[in-house]
């Protein structure tokens, strides 16, 4: 008898310690001068978060384009899976937070037109205001971002503009944008950059592409400051934005940047995505610890 109370006990600990569940709380809204409204935005919030009084790290988590801050979590279930990963112990308990780039104009940049400067929010108001909200640590080294298709590009040129900033990054399936004038007719660039084809040339692609293009700046930026942050390059064998996903692993290769760069059997979509993010709460967590 006492064997079996002692099997008992056991299996409500486990159940305690590995059967907690976060929480995922949509539609919080913060109100941006730069943008000149509400922007919108969503949390996970670790199982241990309620519990304790602890600061956490955090991934911030960029959907792609035709998306909001809701996709990662219907479509991309990142509850079940980032519950998965820290109650499993491949991850550290750490809080995610996904903006919304979809509403008033696509996109992480400030756009061509000068009249959308969404960059600036991310840095200027965005962060600050969800670090001093919730219980996040801010140093460099418990920072990380990670993003799908147009957020994979987010997070290359984020990391890439600040490296100061996040210890790691990790662009899935990353659109990297128009590489010549003659890709700017893509109606998919045109919504992202924030510029119609009625109204641009060619100058004005140049300049905006050596501020914004990641296979541009990478060749701008030393390489200790590169590997000051950690890179995981994710990419299906059969996504049509394989190209430039190879050719940065090829930069980075040949600049000495030390990465992870994956080439897996999938395509562009969410089933790729969601097989992804497990290896990236894994990869991120390596730094936070």
């Amino acid at each position: 008898m006492k064997s079996f109370y002692l099997i008992y006990l056991l299996f409500v600990s486990y159940s305690i310690v590995f059967g907690q569940t976060g929480k995922v709380i949509d539609e919080l809204v913060l109100n941006s001068k730069i943008l000149k409204g509400d922007r919108k935005f969503a949390i996970y919030l670790p199982p241990d978060y309620e519990s304790s009084t602890r600061s956490y790290p955090v991934l911030y988590l960029l959907h792609g384009l035709g998306d909001n801050q809701s996709a990662w979590i219907q479509f991309g279930e990142v509850l079940h899976t980032a519950d998965k990963a820290i109650n499993s112990g491949i991850a550290t308990s750490m809080i995610i937070i996904m903006p919304d780039a979809g509403t008033g104009q696509f996109g992480y940049t400030n756009a061509m037109s000068g009249k959308w400067n969404y960059e600036d929010f991310f840095f200027e108001e965005f962060i600050p205001f969800v670090e001093n909200q919730y219980r996040i640590r801010k140093d460099k080294r418990y920072r990380a971002i990670c993003g799908l298709s147009m957020g994979g590009g987010g997070s290359f040129l984020y990391a890439l503009r600040r490296p100061d900033l996040f210890s790691s990054a990790a662009p899935l399936s990353a659109s990297l944008g128009p590489q010549s004038v003659e890709q700017m007719d893509d109606y998919s660039y045109q919504i992202y950059w924030g510029y119609s084809k009625s109204n641009f040339n060619k100058s004005d692609f140049e300049k905006f592409k050596k501020k914004n293009n990641p296979l541009y700046l990478i060749d701008q930026i030393d390489q200790k400051t590169l590997n000051s942050v950690r890179w995981y390059i994710d990419c299906g064998d059969d996504d049509y934005l394989y190209k430039n996903n190879v050719l940065m692993h090829i930069k980075m290769r040949e600049k000495g940047v030390r990465h992870e760069f994956r080439i897996r059997d999938g395509d562009h979509n969410w089933d790729y995505w969601r097989s992804a993010l497990p290896s990236v709460l894994e990869f991120v967590s390596q730094r936070f610890h």
